[in-house]
């Protein structure tokens, strides 16, 4: 069953240089765990209550991939760099 991991940025970006560090270090990163980009930042309307600044999801062959995708190692080493740039929330979404 697919799975979805999916990061919505809450607040505008508060420090640019971290972000461009963070996408530069998550280009660059060695996960061997496939994953199909859906949405990367890509112009939102919103419909109901507070739409986010920016939104990524990422399709997984599963949720246990998804998962093994966010805990590898070159990744939770760039996470500190988005998290210092604005507020985000994630979560995985188990698709049909």
């Amino acid at each position: 069953m697919p799975a979805y991991l999916i990061v919505l940025q809450q607040s505008a970006t508060e420090d640019a240089e971290s972000l461009a560090e963070y996408q530069q270090l998550t280009r660059e990163m060695n996960n061997p765990t496939p994953v199909d980009p859906k949405v990367v930042y890509g112009a939102i309307e919103g419909l109901e209550g507070v739409a986010p600044e920016a939104v990524v999801v990422l399709e997984f062959a599963s949720k246990d991939e998804a998962r093994a995708w966010y805990n590898n190692e070159d990744y939770q080493r760039a996470l500190p760099m988005r998290l210092k740039a604005a507020k985000y929330q994630a979560f995985i979404v188990e698709g049909l």
